[in-house]
């Protein structure tokens, strides 16, 4: 369109003209590098530096020969409004930034070679100035929300189809291992040893299904905290059984670390206060605004004053291992014990 513009206006201009013959023959050139620009810039690999700086001299040259070509005094150039083509080009390609050195080169050229400046040509020198930028920065914003978007898409996909799979393994291969261990420690002798490698190799499945989901998928920095946690809990030395919802609880990556790092903590204690022998139980539970991690062993409980006692003797391991990172986070860290053993909540919110 602003070269069907550029056409018009300098055939109804042409009186203006003091060497018709060759403004008619700058008319023709640029009708012609307009036709080679498109075919040029279609292709996304012939969108080149020397393309984009190539049109903007070709803009500048046009603007350049004006005042030989007509009367002095002139007010209009000869591209017109067509040196918005290059203008617009170096917005999309350089965002704002092209946009405004586009802008201030042809600014410039417009402006110098005049006599005097009226209120016509300052306003579109403006308009030019103004424009480039905010093409550019409105460029930029919309190319910026497209790849989120994309990124956005493919976690999206890609978390349904780990959910698909985690759910036909978990209808399947999940329960039968369940029931050779329930009945191999029913039958006892070599099948409750059966059975105990069942619940081994469930435990393994279960946390490689959850590891999945702590694999980026481009939609930012966030992971499973239910994967997280099975994967410490198969690696650790205490036997522990966790339980986590049917979906993945997708964390930032720092508050995933310091409440695995905090749950770890508790199984530390289990190990170092219970035995190898002893039995956790890992509960995770998530809601819109919070996660809360429950941590039970079948030890003997706590001492009464215990955790008080150690926290007087300089002893701050509970205080800084488990505690202090729940804190950090914002949450709450409780205790309960009595004969049936010792439970930690984890309470972290989310907002």
């Amino acid at each position: 369109m602003v070269t069907v513009n550029m056409v018009g206006l300098n055939a109804y201009r042409r009186d203006s003209y003091t060497h018709p013959d060759l403004a008619l023959a700058v008319v023709l050139a640029l009708v012609a590098w307009t036709g080679v620009a498109i075919w040029l810039y279609h292709r996304r690999s012939r969108r080149t530096p020397v393309l984009l700086v190539a049109d903007l001299l070709i803009a500048v040259a046009a603007i350049g020969v004006t005042p030989w070509l007509k009367s002095d005094g002139f007010q209009a150039t000869l591209p017109g409004f067509w040196v918005m083509g290059a203008l617009l080009a170096w917005a999309i390609h350089w965002h704002w930034k092209g946009g405004l050195v586009a802008a201030v080169v042809l600014s410039l050229a417009d402006l110098l070679p005049r006599q005097e400046v009226d209120q016509g040509n300052y306003g579109n020198v403006f308009l030019v100035l103004i424009g480039g930028p905010i093409v550019g920065f409105m460029c930029e914003s919309l190319q910026r929300m497209a790849r989120e978007r994309d990124a956005a898409e493919r976690a999206a996909a890609a978390a349904q189809e780990r959910t698909r799979l985690a759910r036909a393994v978990h209808d399947g291969v999940l329960q039968v291992l369940a029931m050779v261990q329930r009945q191999g420690a029913a039958a006892g002798g070599q099948w409750a040893e059966l059975g105990r490698l069942a619940g081994e190799q469930e435990r393994g499945l279960r946390s490689l299904i959850r590891q999945q989901d702590t694999v980026p998928t481009g939609g930012g920095a966030q992971v499973d905290l239910a994967g997280a946690l099975e994967a410490m809990a198969t690696a650790h030395p205490v036997r522990a059984e966790v339980a986590t919802p049917g979906a993945a609880v997708l964390v930032d990556d720092h508050v995933a670390t310091e409440t695995v790092a905090a749950v770890k903590a508790c199984l530390d204690n289990v190990l170092a206060h219970v035995g190898p022998g002893a039995t956790a139980w890992i509960l995770a539970e998530a809601a819109p605004d919070a996660i809360t991690v429950s941590v039970r062993d079948d030890g003997p409980g706590l001492p009464a004053g215990r955790l008080e006692q150690a926290a007087a003797e300089g002893r701050l391991g509970v205080a800084s291992s488990i505690r202090g990172r729940i804190e950090g986070l914002g949450g709450t860290a409780t205790v309960q014990s009595g004969e049936w053993g010792t439970e930690w909540e984890l309470a972290v919110p989310l907002a």
